[in-house]
C-alpha cells in the first residue's frame, strides 16, 4: 500500500512526474488506471501530486498496466525503490532526464527558489534562441534540441502563474558578457531579463568579476524552499548533479545567497549595468 511521507524528497517529486507522464500518455484517466489496479478511487492521483508514494511493486503493477516494458520500465522501479531517500545522486548522462524531472517538480511545488548562476544564465531566465543555441552546441539531435527548449519555455510559467514564484537570480556578470550565439541572441537574451526584472515575484542582481572572495566562488547552486517540505540545495554539472536536502547544508547555503547578496550590484544598478553592456554589444555589432 503507498505510505505518506512527512518529507517530499526530489527523487520523490520526480517519480509523481514520471507517473503522470506515462498515465497521460496512455490515455488512462486516473479513476479508470486506479480501478484497473483494483485500488481505492484517487491513489494514482495521489501518485502523481506527490501525496502518496507508492511502492516498487504498485509502480511495476502501473506501469503493466499502461504498457510499459523494458528499460524505461526498469529506470521508474528504480526510481520507485530509492524515493524515500533524502540525497540525490545522479551520474552520467542516463541520469540527467530524471534529475531533469526533480528540478522541474521543484520548481513547481516552490514557493522560493534563489539561484547562483555564475558563468551562464540560470534556465528559468532564458530565452528560446538562447537556450536552443546551447542545447545545440552540446551536440544534442536536432529532435532532442527542440524539446529542450520546448520543456525550458514550459518551465517558466512559473514565474508568471496566478501564484507565481518568487525567484531570486545571483548572475555572474561573465554571464552577460559572454557571446552565446550571434548578437541578436544576446541581445534578445539582455532585454529579456530587462523585463523580467521588473516583475514584482523576480529578483536580479548581478555579481561582478574580481571583487574578492565569496561563498559563490565554490560554483553554482539553486536553493528550493517549499510551503509543505523542507528545504533542498541542487548542485547540476555537465553529466552529473545532486538534490541534497540536510538541514546544515540548506543553512549553510541559505547564509551564502545572504553574503552573495551583499556583494551583488542592487536590482537598479542591475538594470544600470545590463543596459550598459547591452549598449557595448550593439555598438560592437
Amino acid at each position: 500500500m503507498p505510505v505518506d511521507t512527512s518529507g517530499v524528497t526530489p527523487r520523490a517529486r520526480a517519480l509523481s512526474a514520471a507517473i503522470r507522464s506515462i498515465r497521460e500518455r496512455s490515455g488512462v484517466s486516473g479513476r479508470e488506471l486506479s480501478k484497473r489496479l483494483g485500488l481505492s478511487h484517487g491513489t494514482v492521483s495521489h501518485w502523481e501530486t506527490g501525496r502518496r508514494v507508492p511502492t516498487p511493486e504498485d509502480v511495476a503493477s502501473l506501469l503493466t498496466a499502461a504498457g510499459i516494458t523494458g528499460d524505461e520500465k526498469q529506470r521508474v522501479v528504480e526510481l520507485a525503490r530509492h524515493a524515500s531517500e533524502p540525497n540525490w545522486l545522479t551520474v552520467g548522462m542516463p541520469g540527467i532526464p530524471q534529475q531533469l524531472a526533480g528540478a522541474v517538480e521543484c520548481e513547481r511545488a516552490a514557493s522560493s527558489i534563489a539561484e547562483w548562476a555564475p558563468m551562464g544564465l540560470p534556465g528559468l531566465l532564458q530565452t528560446a534562441d538562447y537556450a536552443r543555441t546551447i542545447s545545440k552546441a552540446s551536440g544534442l539531435a536536432t529532435a532532442d534540441v527542440e524539446q529542450r527548449v520546448m520543456l525550458r519555455i514550459a518551465r517558466r510559467e512559473v514565474l508568471t502563474r496566478r501564484d507565481p514564484v518568487r525567484f531570486l537570480a545571483l548572475i555572474g556578470e561573465d554571464a552577460l558578457r559572454d557571446r552565446i550565439g550571434e548578437p541578436e541572441v544576446m541581445e534578445e537574451q539582455l532585454r529579456y531579463l530587462l523585463d523580467l526584472g521588473l516583475h514584482d515575484n523576480v529578483t536580479v542582481q548581478v555579481v561582478q568579476p574580481r571583487i574578492g572572495w565569496h561563498p559563490g566562488l565554490a560554483g553554482p547552486f539553486v536553493l528550493y524552499d517549499f510551503p509543505d517540505a523542507p528545504s533542498v540545495v541542487h548542485f547540476e554539472h555537465f553529466s552529473s548533479g545532486a538534490f541534497v536536502p540536510d538541514a546544515d547544508d540548506v543553512q549553510a547555503y541559505q547564509c551564502a545567497v545572504d553574503n552573495i547578496r551583499r556583494v551583488a550590484l542592487s536590482p537598479a544598478q542591475t538594470t544600470e549595468r545590463i543596459t550598459e553592456i547591452l549598449k557595448e554589444l550593439r555598438h560592437e555589432a
